[in-house]
């Protein structure tokens, strides 16, 4: 069974406020470490925090959830709505170009998803100009550092408010094409 590393920071907010579900995918454990002058020297635990007390003075909570491991983002992701989510902010790093099967998960789910990077996948090697995974999203945020995961929240935030609710991922983005 795949090892399953999750940092929860769901914190406290009024009944029926929105619950968004924030996955980091593989190596996002190891910022701070990792190839800061790409990344940054914020550490994923840090971002989690910061992204827990915006949502929390906006009224949501989140849950933050990282995986090294294909499988369990795609059952995450697939449980999301029955565990009472609202939607999706999903980075998942290097999956995004490679995964047929994080694209199916998520043009799956009925879940708003929202695709954000930490760097600009567009401005660095060819491989990375090329996301499985954004067409089957809301939209997608990338190159902000850090600020990313703020601005990804504020997004589907904003897309709550103006849609009465999170159903609904296919019918959101009104978009049928393919990888």
């Amino acid at each position: 069974m795949a090892a399953r590393k999750q940092a929860t920071a769901t914190r406290a907010a009024p009944a029926g406020s929105p619950k968004l579900l924030v996955l980091s995918g593989p190596n996002l454990d190891r910022l701070g470490r990792r190839e800061p002058e790409i990344y940054g020297s914020t550490t994923l635990a840090e971002i989690h925090e910061r992204l827990a007390a915006e949502a929390k003075a906006r009224g949501a909570r989140v849950e933050c959830r990282q995986s090294n491991h294909e499988g369990t983002l795609i059952d995450w992701i697939g449980s999301a709505e029955d565990e009472g989510f609202s939607a999706i902010l999903f980075n998942p790093g290097a999956f995004t170009h490679t995964s047929y099967a994080l694209y199916d998960a998520v043009k799956g789910c009925r879940l708003p998803t929202i695709e954000l990077h930490l760097s600009n996948p567009d401005a660095r090697e060819p491989f990375r100009r090329r996301s499985r995974i954004a067409p089957a999203c809301l939209g997608r945020i990338a190159g902000f550092g850090a600020a990313s995961y703020s601005l990804a929240l504020d997004a589907a935030l904003r897309h709550l408010e103006g849609s009465g609710s999170g159903a609904s991922n296919r019918k959101a983005r009104g978009r049928t094409t393919s990888p």
